[in-house]
C-alpha cells in the first residue's frame, strides 16, 4: 500500500510540475505566435536576432529542465523548511515568464517587456538561490534558462532602442 501512495504522489507532483510549465508555455505561445509573421516581422531588430526556429528549441528545453526541477522540489517533504517558499517563487517566477510575452509579444510594447524582463531576471535568481538551498541537481537549470532570459533581455533593450 505505501509503494501505491508513494507512486501516486510521484505521479500528481508529476503532472502539476507539467501543468504549471505547461500554462506559462501555453499563455507565452498564444501571446507570441500571432504577432511573429505580422508586428515582429515588420519591427526592426539588432543583427544578433537568432533566427525564429532556433526560440522554440531553446524554450524546448529550457521548459524541460524547469519541469523536472520544480518536481523535484515538490517531491520533497511537505515539512521541509523553504519547500512552500520555494514553490512560491517558482510560481512567480514562471508566471512572469508568460507575462513578459504578453507584455512584449501580446501588447507590442517593447517598453513593457523591458520592465517585465527586469522582474523575470530577477526572480529567476531568487528561484535559483531557493531551489539551491533545497536541491542542487533542481539548481542547475537556472544558469542556462538566466543565459538565456539575459540574451532576451538585450534583444529586447535593443528593439525597444530600435523602435
Amino acid at each position: 500500500m505505501e509503494e501505491a501512495t508513494r507512486s501516486y504522489g510521484r505521479a500528481a507532483h508529476a503532472a502539476i510540475a507539467i501543468c504549471v510549465v505547461f500554462a506559462a508555455s501555453f499563455i507565452g505561445n498564444a501571446a507570441t505566435m500571432p504577432n511573429i509573421p505580422t508586428w515582429y516581422a515588420e519591427i526592426q531588430k539588432p543583427w544578433f536576432t537568432p533566427p525564429n526556429w532556433l526560440f522554440g528549441p531553446v524554450w524546448t528545453l529550457l521548459f524541460t529542465g524547469l519541469i523536472v526541477a520544480f518536481y523535484r522540489i515538490l517531491r520533497l517533504d511537505p515539512l521541509t523548511p523553504g519547500r512552500g517558499r520555494a514553490i512560491i517563487i517558482f510560481v512567480i517566477q514562471i508566471a512572469c515568464n508568460a507575462l513578459w510575452s504578453i507584455a512584449f509579444f501580446g501588447m507590442r510594447s517593447p517598453g513593457l517587456g523591458l520592465v517585465v524582463i527586469v522582474f523575470l531576471w530577477s526572480s529567476i535568481v531568487v528561484n535559483m538561490i531557493a531551489f539551491r538551498r533545497l536541491d542542487r541537481l533542481s539548481s542547475w537549470i537556472f544558469p542556462p534558462y538566466l543565459a538565456w532570459v539575459t540574451f532576451a533581455g538585450a534583444l529586447n533593450v535593443a528593439i525597444f532602442l530600435m523602435n
